[in-house]
């Protein structure tokens, strides 16, 4: 009975961040990574889990719930010819080696660190999904050498950091570079593949016998929050994406802007 009181709220809490997870992901055509971290944070925070490996296990149970969506995700777009080959062995090793290195690098900092940086990145992204124009472009191609790496390189290690599979930063970095945006779907949804799978191992290694996870934790992963959330996030989807449909592009693109913008003040204003 002890047993049972102590997993219910849990698989309660977790039932709902898939839900909410795959509406929120449906309605604005995102990854589950940038809505899943903060709705299951929020969900921890509730249940009391540790604050000092509470963001650490959102993190990492979001980039475990991404592996298998990615694959399925990125072999979809490669039967639709969306991605790009060429870009992605040329981004692979600098894109694997950030999101390994970022993992390391976030499980030495505290949950108030990764607050700031998924809060941070958030209201930028928003910044840009609320204001910049679609044609706005930094630069005419993507660049070789050591550019690419280093973007690369960084799109893994905050990815990593903040547990989404790279599309929410990878899309518009490579928008801005003038790539299509067909194809820099696509191409994200393989990068995903190459972030959360080594992050993921990352922080099962690193978290291991670490103090104040909540039951059924493997590592900084809850294999409660990896069973349930991916499964029910894929069946609530198609909810949101029907509600997608009522919608214009643009207050979709002005949707998930807001969206962003709040999460990210919120996570900024409770470091205040």
């Amino acid at each position: 009975m002890d047993i049972i009181n102590e997993f219910t709220p849990i698989l309660l809490m977790v039932l709902a961040t898939g839900l909410v997870g795959g509406v929120l992901a449906g309605l604005l055509g995102v990854g589950g990574g940038i809505v899943i971290v903060p709705v299951f944070e929020f969900a921890l925070t509730l249940l009391g889990v540790d604050p000092g490996v509470r963001m650490h296990v959102a993190v990492a149970t979001s980039l475990a719930t991404i592996v298998p969506t990615s694959i399925s995700s990125s072999r979809a777009h490669h039967q639709k010819g969306s991605v790009d080959l060429g870009l992605a062995r040329s981004w692979a090793v600098a894109v694997f080696v950030g999101a390994l290195g970022g993992t390391l690098l976030a499980s030495s900092v505290s949950g108030t660190v990764l607050s700031a940086v998924f809060g941070v990145v958030a209201v930028i992204v928003a910044v840009k999904m609320l204001f910049a124009s679609r044609d706005l472009t930094l630069a005419s191609a993507v660049p070789s050498g050591l550019a690419a790496k280093s973007i690369s390189a960084g799109i893994g290690a905050l990815s990593s950091m903040m547990g989404i599979g790279g599309g929410t930063l990878s899309v518009p970095v490579l928008t801005l570079l003038s790539f299509p945006i067909h194809r820099a779907v696509g191409t994200s949804a393989l990068f995903g593949l190459i972030i959360s799978v080594p992050a993921t191992l990352g922080y099962i290694w690193t978290g291991w016998n670490q103090v104040g996870l909540p039951p059924g934790n493997l590592g900084y992963v809850s294999l409660i929050g990896l069973a349930v959330i991916s499964p029910v996030s894929i069946l609530a989807a198609p909810l949101g994406a029907r509600l997608a449909h009522a919608m214009s592009q643009h207050r979709l693109s002005v949707l998930f802007g807001l969206f962003l913008l709040s999460v990210g003040v919120r996570m900024l204003y409770r470091l205040v």
